[in-house]
């Protein structure tokens, strides 16, 4: 497979370790949870990308169809080539005011990491309880049981020796979508790292100045990147240079913190060949910023 990182290995067969992953970026794509895994990831695999980041939603990608597959899922990575991320349950109730749908939440998240490690899934990537219904009116309590979620589901991926990725989310989640939020829980959890979410960051952010500020701030802890474009307004999942995001600047700044790791096209549409085509232009922006970061050091 024509990579642009080169050919990977995992951390128990699938990924290099974390100490190899900083000498070389790599880029991936995900499946969409309502088609089969396998077909998606032959899907992705044919697009020449380094690595698969396995949505672990259903109906199709739910950690119990998933734990099916397994065998089968290992084996087309090692054919292909490709290493894997896995991205935790997105639509779970983490900081819900029902005590009853926080426990079953958890005990979801709990099942999908366990599955994740015996993928061998290097890092995982989590989406923090957000605030959602009657929360809006006690919002301090609502973070305080997205805050308890947290701790179980860092505590448990230090046991199965996950790296987790705690992903930033939108502003109109009211919780941790800006830097100041993300310092708190950092210095909380010394084991936590960040996957930064390019699109999340651009919402409500003219300029996209709240991207460059999480770069600028945990450069240390950065190490996942979802990349997509969006006019800031909406999560539009757009192909790389549609929309308002200076990818060239976010490529500067990333390249500045010496980050080669991993980077997600999270790019939506019919159209494959748009994950292809902002793949591409997003890494030859890293190759440019590169050159000129260099260049500026001389």
């Amino acid at each position: 497979m024509q990579s642009v990182a080169g050919p990977n290995r995992p951390l128990s067969g699938i990924f290099p370790t974390p100490e190899k992953q900083s000498r070389a970026m790599m880029f991936g794509a995900m499946n969409f949870p309502v088609r089969p895994v396998l077909d998606e990831l032959r899907s992705i695999s044919e697009l020449g990308f380094d690595y698969f980041e396995l949505t672990m939603d259903p109906p199709m990608a739910h950690h119990s169809a998933v734990l099916r597959q397994r065998d089968q899922l290992l084996s087309a990575l090692e054919s292909s080539g490709m290493g894997l991320v896995c991205h935790l349950p997105t639509f779970l109730s983490l900081a819900d005011l029902n005590d009853s749908l926080r426990r079953a939440s958890l005990e979801e998240m709990f099942a999908s990491m366990e599955v994740a490690a015996t993928l061998g899934s290097s890092k995982v990537v989590v989406h923090p309880g957000y605030v959602q219904g009657l929360g809006v009116f006690v919002v301090d309590q609502v973070r305080r049981y997205a805050l308890e979620s947290l701790t179980a589901i860092v505590k448990r991926a230090d046991q199965l020796g996950l790296r987790l990725c705690l992903e930033n989310m939108f502003p109109r989640t009211n919780y941790l979508s800006s830097p100041d939020e993300f310092a708190e829980v950092f210095d909380r959890f010394p084991s936590l790292k960040f996957t930064l979410d390019t699109g999340h960051a651009n919402m409500g952010s003219p300029g996209g100045k709240r991207i460059i500020e999480f770069i600028d701030r945990f450069p240390e802890r950065i190490f996942h990147v979802h990349a997509s474009d969006n006019f800031g307004k909406d999560d539009s999942h757009l192909p790389i240079g549609v929309g308002t995001i200076d990818f060239p600047r976010v490529a500067r700044r990333l390249k500045g913190m010496g980050y080669d790791g991993t980077i997600t096209l999270e790019i939506f549409s019919r159209d494959r060949d748009y994950l292809r085509i902002s793949r591409d232009k997003f890494a030859v922006m890293m190759e440019q910023a590169r050159h000129t970061n260099a260049l500026s050091n001389e």
